[in-house]
């Protein structure tokens, strides 16, 4: 049960966001459509145009995309709680290179034919489930710090691996279909997609959700945390593998949507006195409204010059972010 404290102005208002964010998007698109008798056609199953376009292009559109922000921010909230460091990553765990990778080698060598769209989702998911493995093994029973560690050198090697797969394309457009995806996107996709990626985010989310106790001590320090009976070591390997499954298959689903997870948590940390414990919901909200704003302004740019998603995250997140860390040196000094 959600106690008093947490139904707070705050979070009223970042819900309220969320749900602005979502109703904006169903309605926005290059026709006007009647979002209330779509609805209803849809879920009626009533064929025409209105339940077509609401039903089965914007509303799985904008389902996707408050999942995967919503699975960005959270995973990224959860590892700068881990490392107790803001400027931890969730592509540290590695997942999301493999992902990428498990894609890469669908479009490459034209790998599971039968599955037709839904090849890259499954290759993405089994990379991003043997770059996690690889980390695991590499770490060993170390803390969680060498577990990151292990993570970027995972990540490194599968960005390698991913160039070189890049450079042998057998031909323009292979590369170019490979490219398109990674740069990141929720278009072109369906509710099959949507049920593909919830029960990840469930598990995911579950796995980081089950941990908040140690992120609360973590905050006091590991020796406070031990203290506390709370075995640190293991709960970093379930607080990764969370993060780690929630940034695969976003990655999966709608390929790299970057600084979602190193923006969101910032946004949302003064909102929680800088309590980890309690910036995960927030900040899945503010990820998953991030990534709901960002499609709509992909969406109202003119025909035939739609940036990608990925794209677009990436050039408004950097210079948030840089604007953050400045903000940080200039309260450090």
């Amino acid at each position: 049960m959600m106690s008093t404290e947490k139904i707070s102005p705050t979070s009223a208002l970042l819900l309220l966001g969320l749900l602005a964010a979502f109703f904006l998007s169903i309605h926005i698109g290059s026709a006007h459509v009647p979002v209330l008798a779509g609805l209803c056609d849809w879920l009626t199953g009533q064929p025409g145009i209105n339940a077509l376009v609401i039903g089965e292009i914007r509303l799985p559109r904008t389902l996707l995309a408050l999942s995967v922000g919503a699975a960005l921010g959270l995973s990224g909230a959860a590892l700068q709680g881990l490392l107790r460091n803001p400027l931890a990553d969730p592509s540290l765990t590695g997942a999301s290179q493999g992902a990428a990778l498990g894609a890469a080698f669908v479009f490459y060598f034209s790998l599971l034919p039968g599955l037709g769209v839904f090849a890259p989702l499954l290759a993405g998911l089994i990379g991003a489930g043997l770059a996690l493995l690889l980390v695991l093994w590499l770490a060993g029973p170390g803390r969680p710090a060498l577990l990151l560690l292990a993570g970027l050198a995972i990540a490194s090697l599968s960005g390698a691996a991913l160039a070189a797969v890049l450079n042998f394309a057998p031909n323009f457009f292979a590369m170019q279909e490979l490219v398109f995806w990674l740069l990141g996107s929720v278009s072109e996709r369906g509710m099959a997609h949507l049920i593909f990626l919830l029960p990840a985010l469930v598990i995911g989310s579950a796995l980081i959700w089950w941990q908040r106790p140690l992120l609360a001590a973590l905050s006091l320090g590991e020796q406070v945390a031990a203290s506390l009976g709370l075995d640190v070591r293991r709960g970093g390997r379930i607080i990764v593998l969370g993060a780690a499954i929630l940034v695969g298959a976003s990655v999966a689903t709608a390929g790299n949507i970057g600084f979602i997870g190193l923006v969101a948590p910032h946004l949302a940390r003064p909102l929680v006195q800088n309590r980890p414990d309690r910036l995960l919901w927030p900040a899945a909200v503010i990820g998953a409204t991030l990534v709901l704003a960002a499609d709509i302004i992909v969406r109202l740019m003119p025909p035939g010059r739609e940036i990608r998603l990925g794209v677009l995250t990436a050039l408004i997140g950097a210079p948030l972010f840089i604007r953050l860390i400045w903000k940080m040196r200039r309260e450090w000094l």
